[in-house]
C-alpha cells in the first residue's frame, strides 16, 4: 500500500488547511481545545458554515447534496479539523439516519428529510439503548402498536445524547414478539415535540449535561414515519453501524490529542527537566503514537478497500476496540503529565463566561473532564466485550 498522499491529495489538504484558516473562529477553536462546553449555537454554527461550503455531508452521493469525498480526503479533513481544533460533526443525522434513508426509506422520506438534515433544520438524536438493553439491544422493551394510521409508542430510552436539542429522533421499537428478539424490532422517526415525550437530564461524571433519558408515554406517530418494513428494523440497525466506519476509530480526534500531550509534555518539568525528556514518559508516548500510527493505516486500508462492506460488523468492531483503547491511553497520559492539577477537578469552569481563579496552567483545564468523560468510550456503541465477540464470531466461528 502507497502510504504517501497524491499530488491531488495533498493540494486537497491544502485547500481544508485554508478553508479551517479563514472560516473557523480562534475563539471556537479554543473552546474545543481546552475541552470546554460547547453550545448548541456553537454546534449548529460550524455544522451551517460547513454546509455553505459544500463541505458538510462528506460521504453522502452528489446526488443528495453530498461531497462524495474519497475515504482518503475524509480522512484528511478529519485529522486537519482535529489538529485545528474544529468542533466534531454531529453524526446523528448526517452519518447515522441519513444512510439508512438513503437505503431503506421512501421517496417521500428522502425528499423531506435530507435535506432538512443538511440546511440544519432537524437536530435528530439517537432512541437505541434503554435501562437493560444497551449492548444487548435486541432486549429492548420501548413498544408501538398499530393503531389505524398511526402507532402508539409507550417505553423508555437512555444515554440519549444531546437529545435535549434535538428535534427528531429515530427509534427502534418492539412491534412483534414472535420469534428471535431480533426479528420483532422496527426502525421509526418521530418528532421530539409530539405530546407524551419527556426528556430528563442525566449529568455525567464530569458534571455535564450531554445524554438524557427519554420517556415515551402514548406518543402518537404517523405510520408513514416506519422505515422500510415493519419488524425488519434490526437490518437497518445493522446497516446504520457499517456506515460509521469514517469516524468511529476517532483518529483525527486521537492524533490531535496525542499532539496536545507533547506540548504539555515539553511544558511541564520532572526535577527541572522537561517531562517530555523523561525516559519512561516518551516510550509510553512512543508506544501509543505506534499504535495510532498503526490504526490510521488500518483504518485507511479499510475504508478504501472494495470488499470492507462484506465484512463491516467485524471491521467497525475492530476499529472500535482499538480506537478507544487508543484515546483512553492518550487520556491517561494527558493526566499523568499535569500531575495535581488532575485533582482540582471545578467543573463550572468548562462554561462559557466562567471567571473563577484558575487552578494551575490553562492547558491543564479540560484534561480531568476529557479523562472522566472519556471513560464512557469504551462502552457507547456496543461495549469492547461484546465488540471482541462479534469478531470471534464473524472471524474466527468460534
Amino acid at each position: 500500500m502507497d502510504l504517501n498522499f497524491s499530488p491531488e491529495d495533498l493540494a486537497f489538504q491544502a485547500e481544508v488547511r485554508a478553508f479551517l484558516k479563514a472560516e473557523l473562529s480562534p475563539a471556537l477553536a479554543d473552546k474545543v481545545r481546552h475541552n470546554k462546553t460547547l453550545t448548541k449555537e456553537d454546534m449548529v454554527g460550524w455544522h451551517a458554515t460547513l454546509n455553505k461550503r459544500g463541505w458538510l455531508a462528506q460521504d453522502w452521493p452528489k446526488q443528495y447534496g453530498g461531497a462524495d469525498w474519497t475515504p482518503v480526503q475524509q480522512q484528511i479533513f478529519d485529522d486537519e479539523a482535529s489538529a485545528a481544533g474544529a468542533p466534531r460533526i454531529i453524526p446523528f443525522g448526517l452519518k447515522m439516519l441519513a444512510p439508512v434513508l438513503m437505503k431503506f426509506g421512501s421517496e417521500a422520506q428522502k425528499a423531506h428529510y435530507l435535506p432538512r438534515i443538511l440546511d440544519g433544520t432537524d437536530w435528530w438524536c439517537q432512541g437505541y439503548s434503554e435501562p437493560g438493553a444497551g449492548s444487548d439491544l435486541a432486549s429492548l422493551k420501548t413498544r408501538a402498536v398499530r393503531d389505524g394510521d398511526h402507532y402508539v409508542i409507550n417505553g423508555q430510552k437512555t444515554w440519549t445524547t444531546l437529545g435535549q436539542y434535538a428535534d427528531m429522533i429515530f427509534c427502534l421499537v418492539r412491534t412483534g414478539t414472535e420469534g428471535k428478539p431480533q426479528e420483532g424490532i422496527s426502525f421509526i422517526l418521530v418528532d421530539m415535540k409530539s405530546p407524551g415525550i419527556t426528556v430528563r437530564p442525566i449529568i455525567l461524571l464530569e458534571g455535564t449535561h450531554e445524554v438524557n433519558e427519554v420517556f415515551f408515554d402514548n406518543v402518537r406517530v404517523p405510520a408513514e414515519n416506519l422505515v422500510g418494513e415493519e419488524n425488519k428494523g434490526w437490518t437497518y440497525a445493522k446497516y446504520l453501524l457499517t456506515h460509521e466506519r469514517t469516524n468511529i476509530a476517532g483518529v483525527g480526534a486521537s492524533k490531535a490529542a496525542l499532539a496536545e500531550v507533547k506540548r504539555i509534555a515539553k511544558a511541564e518539568t520532572v526535577r527541572g527537566v522537561p517531562l517530555a525528556d523523561d525516559p519512561y514518559f516518551a516510550a509510553r508516548v512512543a508506544q501509543v503514537e505506534m499504535e495510532l500510527d498503526a490504526l490510521s493505516t488500518t483504518n485507511l486500508r479499510v475504508l478504501s478497500s472494495p470488499d470492507a462492506a462484506a465484512s463491516a460488523g467485524s471491521i467497525s468492531s475492530m476499529l472500535k476496540i482499538k480506537g478507544t483503547e487508543i484515546r483512553q491511553s492518550i487520556n491517561d497520559l494527558a493526566r499523568r503529565a499535569i500531575g495535581p492539577y488532575a485533582m482540582p477537578f471545578v467543573s463550572e469552569a468548562l462554561e462559557e463566561g466562567y471567571n473563577g481563579e484558575p487552578v494551575g496552567p490553562e492547558y491543564a483545564l479540560g484534561v480531568a473532564p476529557d479523562y472522566f468523560n472519556n471513560r464512557k468510550i469504551t462502552i457507547f456503541g456496543g461495549s469492547n466485550e461484546i465488540q471482541r465477540g462479534i469478531i470471534s464470531k464473524m472471524v474466527m466461528g468460534l
